[in-house]
């Protein structure tokens, strides 16, 4: 995108034809409508940027198939030059020529042909440059069929268009769609343009429009078009003192039949325009953030760097991009449709006046004729940025050009108003609909972005305080670490050989989040079937289980335009979260994960764990879809995004914290039903508050020793990072299957053994770590501290007196397990009882030479609402190595 500077947003409306009702494809579900076709097929119009271009921002879907499209606009234009009367030099019809062609040739490499060409869709800007502009309308609207009207103006069409005559779908006596138009289409509508600017008037405008198509048609038997043009409306004398150059320009672009007619690419580069072409240099794509060449290449600095510093009441909102300005506007109380209503585009009307015509015998009507509001209204109406500049009037320069050099974050350190720094503490929600702090966020993001992945760091450490919505795709690739040429790589794969896995993606995306108007579109349905394909293909010792299209959702949505981006990121997520969750034979992966989601239900809320597992309501009931897509099957995406732009932060243990705080937010329900009640209650699953889900999964995440998720089957140790690697700045801990194995790490362990166990087991390296063991003489004994200075952690060792006085942890507490549980099951109390009572609430370590002991302990410790309870992972024996183990003093 490109920075809005002189130009303004503009806003037009037509209506995509309506469909039948109680028509359905050839699958059995309703026809998409029409409306929804065009709104996918615009998307790619936003990608296209060209200085000869007005650019697409946005189109909104409002009711009764309305479109409502925003572009770059400007109030000049070729309509301009008519109105004057007066003929143009022929120097200014060159130009206007050449960068014409130049928009119409960047155009057509897209694979894309205006047809709309007409004085008022050919725009100037401040410098007298030329902007095509509405050149997506034909693209859209798949060559005029999802609409009532005909694209272009007959006018200016050229003869092979006007003899195909027009379409429309539904028309029962159209058997076939017209070829669409090409390239040479808008080769006879620029030079009827130019011919109008070297006359200084119209042509072809007074005339009947039947008589007008007759004459037309008729100028295939003239050897000269352009004489007889000049002679049917007076102005022969002004073309005999056109140039020669000019001339031989109209001639050629008016050539009646197109085999002979030139292209918009061979005309510029024809004679009659190589004087005009050396004043222009060739346009060069800016690289884009992932690609192999250097994005700093066709960076241009001043002579004087001094220039750069000067501050002029420079408008810092007009060097923005266009779609940040209008994302901005929208915060700040735009609304398209009132705009529209205010210029009266958009009427409304009572029922009554919008019943159809009726006709009597004698041929009388009463009615309503045809409203024209239905075709398309050619009125663009400029939206007014007064209200988005006077909401920003207060925000400082600096906001606009962040300093990132000492890599903390800009909100605390900005020099903006106080209302910013604050705005950090309030809810998510309307911090996104705060147009001063998404400024200021879109605005650092879009500066560290463009710095990535050197500064890959400050992008984690500012996504821990939000994402900007409309960065969200971007940031997302970033968090995951997606780097180098994706294109390339997204190229080189086999989109198009059937393969097997086909039948069930096409029976998938049609019930993927189709309540999304851009994912049901069918270009939507298109770019799901290559990602996923894609996805498939590449990784062949893989398969496709049902949900791999929902967890690819997200990803398409925030990259839509860009399907290499969204392939790249859900490649670099399914390692990272789902590891060999996809394979041909993933249930003991599965079965390993829901034992260890159980263990920390039953670490954080034994309580409901208990009741669970009493009505037999266990995970593999409800939680499998939860996990296999995280969480994207069961939650909406707007949700989605909140929640992944917390767990693309967190390692691959975080999502068992989201399943445990989902479900209590549903405790009470949960503990107050039985088996058949929970079923019906995730069948459809009620409303979850994700903000509250989110913080309470970090409570969670905070709460749970990093050796208590560890998994066999989780993704292999990577090689350690640098300074720049995202473990040094991670939101969260790293990965416990990312450390290095030491002799007091965990051990796996067998599927039926893990099973076996009711709390998780944590390794010894852990325990010292939570303890702040690093020797006897740094320990305090429980009873010593103050309360602010409370362990996080008790250490409870269940072996027998004797083995307890021969060596034991710094601060344990002894409660042998012979003499701790009476014939109920109840813990007896005595004083160390009393003690553990008293640390209820905080991690509690059962130690043990003997591991059955200790699991069944901390099962009985579970059946009675003890929470964060765990069990050390090989016992006392993993301790003595470590010196730490201390005996009592003996008493004088």
């Amino acid at each position: 995108m490109h920075p809005l500077k002189d130009a303004q947003l503009g806003a037009f409306t037509f209506f995509a034809s309506s469909l039948p009702h109680d028509v359905c494809g050839s699958n059995g579900l309703p026809l998409t409508p029409n409306s929804i076709k065009i709104l996918g097929r615009f998307q790619i119009l936003k990608t296209i940027t060209h200085p000869r271009l007005c650019q697409y921002v946005d189109i909104s879907r409002g009711k009764h198939e309305r479109l409502v499209v925003v572009a770059e606009h400007y109030e000049s234009g070729l309509k301009d030059f008519q109105k004057r009367g007066n003929p143009v030099s022929p120097e200014k019809v060159l130009q206007i020529a050449y960068e014409a062609l130049e928009g119409l040739e960047f155009m057509n490499k897209h694979g894309m042909v205006h047809r709309a060409l007409a004085p008022h869709n050919v725009l100037m800007d401040c410098k007298g440059n030329v902007k095509l502009a509405k050149f997506g309308l034909y693209h859209m609207t798949d060559h005029g069929a999802d609409v009532d009207f005909p694209i272009g103006y007959p006018s200016y069409l050229a003869p092979e268009v006007i003899a195909q005559g027009s379409f429309h779908p539904n028309d029962p006596s159209h058997r076939e769609a017209p070829l669409s138009s090409g390239p040479k289409t808008d080769v006879w509508s620029l030079g009827l343009l130019l011919l109008e600017l070297c006359v200084g008037r119209h042509l072809l405008q007074s005339i009947d429009i039947s008589e007008r198509l007759k004459f037309i048609l008729t100028l295939g038997c003239m050897d000269d078009i352009i004489t007889v043009l000049a002679e049917e409306h007076g102005c022969l004398e002004r073309v005999k003192e056109l140039p020669e150059n000019v001339l031989a320009l109209l001639r050629k672009c008016l050539t009646f039949n197109p085999s002979k007619r030139p292209t918009p690419a061979e005309l510029l580069r024809d004679a009659v325009l190589e004087g005009v072409s050396r004043l222009y240099t060739p346009f060069l794509k800016p690289v884009g953030l992932f690609s192999s060449s250097l994005r700093c290449a066709q960076l241009e600095l001043p002579d004087d760097i001094s220039e750069l510093c000067k501050d002029d009441g420079e408008d810092y909102l007009a060097e923005r991009s266009i779609d940040e300005v209008y994302y901005l506007w929208c915060l700040a109380g735009g609304d398209l449709e009132k705009e529209l209503t205010n210029k009266g585009i958009i009427q409304s009307k009572p029922p009554v006046c919008t019943l159809p015509n009726f006709l009597l015998e004698d041929g009388e009507s009463f009615g309503q004729g045809r409203d024209r509001s239905f075709l398309l209204d050619d009125t663009t109406v400029t939206l007014s940025l007064c209200q988005l500049k006077n909401r920003l009037k207060d925000v400082a320069g600096e906001v606009y050009y962040p300093l990132l050099e000492d890599e903390q974050s800009s909100l605390t350190h900005s020099n903006s108003s106080n209302e910013l720094s604050a705005a950090v503490t309030l809810p998510l929600i309307i911090r996104e609909r705060d147009t001063e702090y998404q400024l200021l966020r879109i605005v650092l993001f879009d500066r560290l972005l463009q710095a990535y992945p050197f500064k890959k760091n400050q992008v984690w450490r500012e996504a821990r305080v939000d994402i900007p919505p409309l960065l969200r795709g971007l940031a997302w690739a970033a968090l995951l670490g997606v780097e180098g040429d994706i294109q390339a790589k997204y190229d080189g794969i086999d989109k198009d050989t059937p393969i097997p896995t086909d039948r069930q993606i096409e029976v998938d995306i049609p019930r993927c989040h189709q309540y999304d108007e851009l994912l049901s579109s069918p270009q939507g349905h298109v770019k799901f079937r290559r990602v996923l394909k894609a996805w498939v293909v590449s990784h062949p010792d893989l398969v496709y289980w049902q949900g791999l299209d929902s967890l690819c959702a997200p990803f398409l949505y925030l990259n839509f335009n860009n399907e290499a981006l969204a392939y790249a990121c859900m490649s670099a997520f399914i390692p990272k979260y789902l590891y060999n969750f996809f394979l041909k034979d993933n249930s003991h992966v599965i079965q390993e994960y829901l034992t260890v989601f159980s263990q920390m239900t039953a670490f954080h809320d034994p309580e409901l764990s208990n009741h669970l597992n009493e009505i037999g309501f266990i995970p593999d009931l409800y939680a499998i879809p939860w996990f296999l897509t995280m969480f994207t099957h069961v939650f909406p995406l707007h949700k989605i995004f909140h929640l992944w732009d917390t767990l693309l932060l967190g390692n691959s243990s975080f999502p068992f914290c989201i399943g445990v705080a989902i479900l209590q937010q549903l405790r009470d329900r949960l503990l107050a039903n039985g088996f058949n009640e929970c079923i019906l209650l995730f069948s459809d699953l009620p409303e979850i508050d994700i903000e509250r889900c989110v913080r309470e999964s970090i409570n969670l995440f905070c709460w749970t020793p990093k050796s208590a998720t560890y998994r066999q089957h989780a993704q292999p140790p990577k090689a350690p990072t640098d300074n720049n690697g995202f473990s040094k700045c991670s939101y969260f801990s790293p990965d416990y299957q990312d450390l290095p194995k030491t002799d007091r790490s965990r051990e796996p362990l067998k599927l039926s053994d893990l099973k076996g166990e009711v709390s998780p087991r944590i390794s010894a390296e852990d325990l010292i770590d939570l303890c702040e063991l690093s020797g006897p003489s740094h320990f305090k004994t429980p009873t010593k501290r103050t309360k602010s200075s409370k362990p996080k952690i008790l250490a409870l060792d269940i072996r027998s007196s004797d083995d307890f006085n021969r060596g034991h942890i710094p601060g344990s507490i002894n409660i042998p397990y012979s003499t701790a549980f009476g014939p109920d099951g109840e813990l007896v109390q005595c004083a160390a009882s009393s003690t553990l009572q008293s640390f209820r609430g905080r991690v509690i370590v059962v130690i043990s030479h003997v591991m059955k002991s200790a699991g069944t302990f901390t099962a009985h410790l579970v059946k009675a609402n003890y929470p964060r309870v765990c069990i050390l992972d090989g016992g006392i024996n993993k301790m003595k190595p470590t010196g730490l183990l201390t005996v009592p003093s003996p008493q004088i």
